[in-house]
């Protein structure tokens, strides 16, 4: 209870510092549920076109941004020897991360069983056929599984930047940016470039950041009014789950790991990135809220020679709460369906779903369209399930800006924990809030 109470704390000073989010933030669902009531469809249009403008201003920074700082990250990082350090403490600590997120998304789904208040919506004819399809093909995933992996590797580097495939650009950047730490001195021209748009991009986000109140004002509102309140009621047992699932992974989780593998305090940490957390939760992108996860932990104490390497590949690669909140949704769907769930289905369904995470792009609405991977894996698709894929984008935007948070939360505990197994924080810094750089200047 002790250690909840200073998180809270921590998080409300992070408010006081930043009430213009925060305030975004309430006003937006008070609009939006009087919204919901009444039919403002100039508002509404004017409120889209506000979320969509900050959303894509942000988005527009994002390939340059990643590009540069993977390759500055890498770059600078210089042995061999240590950047094959950091990447393994990397893969390590994203992976004990996500197995905790798909077993606690696994347990509670198991136990409270939510798709049982949907059944009755499902028509018995759609679910004998969807029943009948997973039990004839759960031995064929094998294939599948590896195509998967294989679709990771971009034949056409030039076609997944100009597609916006971020898990290809990734692994293309990656590779391109250890070939430049093996050659030596002969990279710096390239570096250099790579330097210079980073801190370009940087201060673009720096411009985009003025426009953080309205635009998470217009998100909320935005999202709020499509859904209302009356679909809690038929499917509260899943956003329940959801709900308590984020909690736990955010307050138990999250500060188990921070004292097995580091001494930073997680509340400290919580208060320093407050502000990427609420743009989080508002835009719903971790792929946008990057610049801002970058800037809290760089001018806050956790060096750039870390930061510019882990969160870049975090916000892109690591999505625990997304594999969190589609094992629920799964499962979900497979108890809304009377699909017999078999511990082999159920280890099926958590593995897919760690490996769809990681294909999300860190977008709006991602993490319910990689469920497809799942359900492919599975022999199924979303068509098969229409109603209950009804069921879940009806409040799909609350649950994903709730899963975001997580997201953006895990990738800030990660990169904290390298960074002091590093010696690369500034202490004196992160543990003096009142000496924190404003994110804007």
């Amino acid at each position: 209870m002790k250690l909840h109470m200073q998180i809270l704390i921590a998080l409300g000073l992070g408010i006081k510092r930043n009430w213009h989010i925060f305030f975004g933030i309430i006003a937006g669902i008070i609009v939006g549920i009087f919204m919901h009531s009444h039919t403002l469809p100039v508002v509404s249009a004017v409120l889209t076109f506000i979320g969509q403008m900050f959303i894509r201003l942000i988005q527009m920074v994002v390939i340059p941004l990643v590009v540069s700082a993977i390759i500055i990250g890498i770059t600078s990082i210089g042995d061999n020897k240590q950047l094959s350090k950091f990447g393994t403490k990397m893969i390590l600590y994203y992976g004990i991360i996500t197995t905790a997120a798909v077993a606690i998304g696994s347990f509670l789904a198991l136990m409270i069983k939510p798709g049982l208040g949907a059944a009755h919506y499902i028509t018995e004819n759609a679910a004998s056929a969807v029943k009948a399809t997973v039990e004839t093909t759960m031995a064929q995933q094998q294939g599948n599984i590896l195509n998967l992996f294989l679709g990771f590797i971009p034949s056409n580097p030039l076609e997944a930047f100009s597609s916006g495939n971020m898990v290809a650009i990734i692994v293309f950047v990656v590779i391109f940016a250890v070939a430049l730490a093996k050659v030596g001195d002969v990279n710096r021209p390239i570096v250099s470039f790579f330097e210079s748009v980073f801190a370009a991009t940087m201060k673009i986000t720096d411009w985009i950041m003025f426009l953080a109140a309205p635009g998470v004002f217009a998100l909320t509102a935005s999202a709020v009014s499509s859904f209302g309140i009356d679909i809690f009621f038929s499917i509260s047992k899943y956003l329940g789950v959801l709900t308590l699932g984020f909690l736990i992974q955010l307050f138990i989780v999250y500060p188990i790991f921070l004292r097995c593998f580091s001494k930073v305090s997680i509340w400290i940490l919580y208060s320093a990135v407050a502000e990427a957390l609420m743009v989080a939760f508002g835009t719903a992108s971790s792929s946008a809220t990057l610049p801002l996860t970058i800037a809290c932990c760089e001018k806050r104490g956790i060096s750039h020679k870390i930061s510019s390497f882990v969160l870049p590949l975090g916000a892109t690669l690591n999505f625990d709460g997304t594999a969190l909140l589609q094992t629920v949704a799964v499962i979900f769907l497979t108890q809304a369906y009377n699909v017999p769930l078999t511990p082999f289905l159920v280890v099926q369904i958590a593995i897919l779903a760690m490996i769809a995470s990681s294909t999300c792009a860190g977008i709006p609405g991602a993490g319910l369209i990689t469920i497809a991977l799942i359900l492919n894996g599975m022999g199924l698709s979303p068509e098969q399930l229409v109603v209950g894929f009804a069921f879940l984008f009806t409040i799909e935007r609350i649950t994903d800006m709730m899963r975001t948070l997580v997201n953006v939360a895990s990738d800030t505990v990660v990169v904290a924990a390298i960074a002091d197994n590093e010696n690369e924080i500034n202490y004196d810094l992160l543990n003096n809030p009142q000496a924190y750089e404003d994110i804007s200047k």
